[in-house]
């Protein structure tokens, strides 16, 4: 039998569940006429009317003028019917009152945290407050928390915003029920840790707890490009490797799927050996990896921030290094498309700058090992910004708090 169990992140309404489903796409596809959401969830207009009637009274949406012929990103593969009764007429859309709400969002690394307040569709509107980790105890880690829920809290109201109703926390590592944290390696965190709860008496604001691959994920299928789509899976490297997807704008869901098992598909036979014996996975793509590999390359020890700065200086050695981790990249990338098939991959983490130095091969990485009739690959390559990893930490939030 299984067990239900309850978000630590309230709803912000009461209603059916096609009533949440309607908020969901209005957050998603908005602004956006009540025709096009009865045909995308199948129900009738009256429904749709009546429902949206309630979300209105209840200062969750809001009706705003569209163009003729006026439409946001809708489904993929979604074909509007024509209405011939309203033809002509002035069209109203809906949209999320983005003001109605704030919520903050936090990125936890080893070394700091950095956190946002964005607005109810997912907007930034605060600067990106950081604090180091001196230390990473819990305790300690709850204390610089508190003081970025504070700095948050402050500037938004500053700015004539609602005070915050809720906090997203993303981390690397496993967590359970979005509350408690079960192994944070990079936290040096091997026992459960009831996070959820410890925020929530430390700053008074429901909070719930992600995986930080899994927030960029969500982020990207609710508010950037992933919207519509079937499947879109995100892949990350830096000082780890992450992979994430998505089916019809929902995570697919493993209990396993955040002890990191990606970072161990081979990618180079020839590759160097990782901690766990294996020879050439995919933690050729981590940091640490790439700077010993460099550091034998030129044959003295060197940091990754001095294989990046002569990566970007366009050294021999270093562009070497950079395009074999692309073409080793590009074969990761190719059995992500292979095995999943999703209609886009967004390549992020500390270290995507390397993708974009080295695109070609990572190209060639995907051709090698994809069949010559197969589609191209549909991939991005996001810029890193730990404001916009915070963020996707309060994207999970806002997800929830619609229902």
């Amino acid at each position: 039998m299984t067990t239900v169990t309850e978000s630590p992140i309230p709803q912000w309404f009461e209603g059916s569940e096609y009533t949440h489903k309607i908020a969901a796409s209005i957050m998603k596809y908005g602004p956006i006429s009540r025709i096009t959401l009865a045909q995308i969830l199948g129900l009738s207009q009256g429904a749709v009317s009546r429902i949206t009637s309630d979300l209105i009274y209840a200062g969750v949406i809001e009706e705003t003028p569209m163009a003729p012929g006026q439409t946001g990103k809708l489904p993929e593969g979604f074909v509007q019917k024509e209405n011939s009764e309203r033809r002509g007429r002035p069209q109203t859309g809906l949209r999320i009152i983005k003001d109605a709400r704030t919520f903050i969002g936090m990125k936890i690394n080893a070394t700091h945290i950095s956190a946002v307040a964005v607005n109810a569709i997912g907007q930034i509107v605060t600067g990106c407050h950081d604090l180091p980790l001196e230390e990473t105890s819990p305790d300690n880690v709850i204390a610089v928390v508190k003081q970025l829920t504070t700095d948050c809290s402050d500037e938004a109201v500053m700015a004539g915003l609602p005070r915050p109703c809720a906090v997203g926390i993303s981390l690397g590592g496993h967590i359970i029920d979005d509350a408690s944290v079960t192994f944070a390696p990079f936290l040096h965190w091997s026992r459960p840790v009831e996070f959820s709860k410890m925020v929530h008496a430390a700053t008074g604001l429901p909070a719930g707890i992600y995986n930080d691959i899994d927030s960029l994920l969500v982020d990207a299928c609710w508010f950037g490009s992933g919207v519509g789509l079937n499947s879109f899976a995100v892949l990350t490297f830096g000082a780890g490797v992450g992979y994430s997807l998505s089916v019809n704008g929902d995570l697919a869901s493993c209990p396993d799927k955040s002890y990191g098992l990606v970072g161990h598909i081979l990618v180079d036979p020839d590759g160097p050996r990782c901690i766990s014996g294996h020879k050439g996975c995919a933690q050729c793509l981590s940091d640490n990896s790439i700077a010993t590999e460099y550091s034998n390359m030129i044959g003295h020890p060197v940091t990754f921030e001095e294989f990046a700065a002569d990566a970007r200086a366009s050294k021999t050695q270093a562009t070497n290094l950079v395009n074999r981790t692309c073409f080793r990249l590009g074969t990761m990338i190719a059995a992500i498309a292979n095995l999943a098939m999703p209609d886009k991959i967004m390549i992020a983490g500390e270290s995507s700058f390397i993708a974009k130095l080295g695109v070609d091969d990572l190209r060639n990485g995907i051709t090698m090992y994809r069949h010559s009739q197969a589609a191209p690959v549909d991939f991005e390559i996001a810029e890193h910004d730990w404001a916009l990893w915070a963020k996707a930490a309060a994207a999970q939030a806002i997800r929830q708090y619609v229902g």
